[in-house]
């Protein structure tokens, strides 16, 4: 730790890293209990984490004040407007200066649930913050919710890697302000990042869960299922850790399907949502017959190793069908009101005319379209704008990927979210996506997008090698295009067809 002078004069302490132990370097706080002879059933046969020295050289468990660590980026769970009131953000506001609130007021707005926002760290230690909203929990969607909590730290994770990152410290996203169980986020927290530090091993030099004091319990308990520093912690694991630990990446796996009798079919909706933790909390754990009353030791860390309810699948997938289409209603209305000049005044995206058959042409230009430098909440707000009067009945887009870079490729995650939160209505009344000069990788991509991310569409995706191709579909008098894409055409295909004015 050092001492050094803030722009007020004030002392302020910089945790450096080297001053942080190791999670391998830190010693066993709980008894290792031996529960064959108790006999307690295991509910694992083999670890689901084993032990790692590698992995755990990567990990530190800190409490204190995150924005005094020095680290490449520390972490702020906030709410949508950037603007929520709670000690952590506080303190790292504070110490950032008004620059930070000035660069989230005039650059990054907003940020949805679930998802990240970056901004410099200014007076911090650290170089960057990394905002993300954690999501509100009750039991009636609590699949979504854990799904949620589960995004929040990956994209966290991935946000790092992109920025070339080696070290980020995690304050705890999910909040008791939110009622979210504090039990429940830490296995969702620790599990994630085991799992990504699995499959990118030399993104992060390190990871420091940086929790504060009314924590720092849980993730002692927890810690050493996820991460064990020795063979006897991972056997200790296979009886404490909960039966269901998630898919690949950590996230929660949905229950099998079970069909439910039961005498009154509205009986499962009556009651109210929410749980009060703080009675929940204290109770959550029956001594008795439970086998659990049989052993010593604390009984909050006995209830940290508890079984996790069930829900129903398919209650989860309707329920998660409204909140996309609430969300859609919510983007509609901002659509109508919000100035997207910004976007429209590029003319990367218009409807041009109509097709044989009288379906609307709604034309996209890939080289346009420039990620870097247009706001992508922008951009989506704009094709809401533009599609949701004409996606109502059949159409058909042409994506010209004519002399495309990377600049104008956005990420698979937003195209995915794009594709998710656009109605059903868009993907029915889609009778086709034209993609008109594309290369190997774009047919390799579409191919891998249609198949995992998008199949509804899939057979209605086309790949035209020259603009030609869609005049047996559409007139040319129909279809207005950017001069320089008949040009490219011509260089690559000859001029052997009728070539329609163009517009530049």
């Amino acid at each position: 730790m050092r001492l050094v002078m803030d722009p007020l004069g004030m002392v302020a302490e910089v945790v450096e890293l080297e001053s942080l132990k190791r999670w391998h370097q830190i010693p066993p706080v709980h008894h290792l209990t031996d529960y064959s002879a108790i006999g307690e059933e295991q509910k694992h046969t083999t670890s689901p984490f084993p032990f790692d020295p590698v992995i755990n050289d990567k990990i530190a468990l800190w409490t204190g004040d995150i924005s005094c660590l020095s680290v490449d980026a520390i972490v702020n769970s906030t709410n949508e407007s950037l603007t929520e009131r709670n000690p952590v953000s506080d303190r790292i506001c504070a110490r950032a200066g008004p620059a930070l609130k000035e660069e989230i007021w005039q650059e990054v707005k907003e940020c949805r649930t679930g998802e990240v926002r970056v901004t410099q760290g200014h007076n911090l230690p650290a170089r960057y913050v990394i905002h993300t909203v954690g999501p509100k929990y009750n039991l009636k969607y609590q699949t979504a919710a854990e799904n949620t909590l589960h995004f929040c730290y990956r994209n966290v994770l991935q946000k790092a890697c992109e920025l070339n990152l080696s070290t980020v410290a995690l304050c705890v996203i999910n909040s008791v302000r939110r009622n979210f169980p504090p039990d429940e986020g830490a296995h969702i927290a620790l599990r994630t990042v085991r799992r990504f530090l699995e499959r990118h091993l030399n993104a992060l030099d390190l990871v420091v869960f940086a929790v504060e004091n009314i924590d720092i319990g849980i993730y002692e308990v927890l810690l050493p299922l996820y991460f064990p520093r020795s063979l006897q912690e991972e056997e200790t694991a296979l009886w404490q850790l909960p039966a269901s630990v998630g898919g690949p990446d950590g996230e929660p796996l949905l229950p099998d399907r079970q069909i439910r009798i039961i005498d009154n079919p509205q009986h499962s909706l009556d009651g109210e949502e929410s749980v009060d933790l703080s009675s929940q909390l204290d109770s959550s754990v029956t001594v008795g017959e439970h086998a659990f009353s049989h052993m010593q030791g604390d009984l909050d860390q006995q209830r940290l190793l508890g079984e996790r309810p069930q829900t129903d699948p398919i209650g989860e997938l309707m329920i998660k069908e409204m909140q996309n289409q609430e969300r859609y209603e919510r983007l509609l209305r901002r659509a109508k009101t919000e100035d997207l000049s910004e976007v429209s005044g590029i003319g990367c995206l218009y409807q041009s005319g109509y097709d044989r058959y009288g379906r609307p042409v709604i034309v996209f230009v890939g080289k346009w379209f420039r990620v870097r430098e247009v706001s992508l909440d922008k951009a989506l707000l704009y094709l809401i704008y533009l599609l949701d009067p004409l996606v109502k009945s059949d159409y058909v887009i042409a994506y010209f990927h004519t002399l495309t870079t990377n600049a104008n490729h956005p990420s698979f995650t937003w195209l995915r979210e794009v594709y998710n939160i656009l109605p059903y209505k868009y993907k029915k009344n889609l009778k086709a996506f034209y993609i008109v000069h594309p290369t190997f990788w774009t047919k390799m991509m579409t191919w891998w997008f249609t198949t995992f991310m998008a199949p509804a569409i899939k057979q209605k995706v086309h790949s035209l090698p020259g603009v030609e191709y869609l005049y047996s579909v559409m007139s040319p008098d129909q279809l207005e295009i950017p001069a320089y894409i008949t040009e490219y055409d011509m260089t690559v295909n000859g001029l052997h067809y009728f070539q329609p004015e163009s517009t530049t």
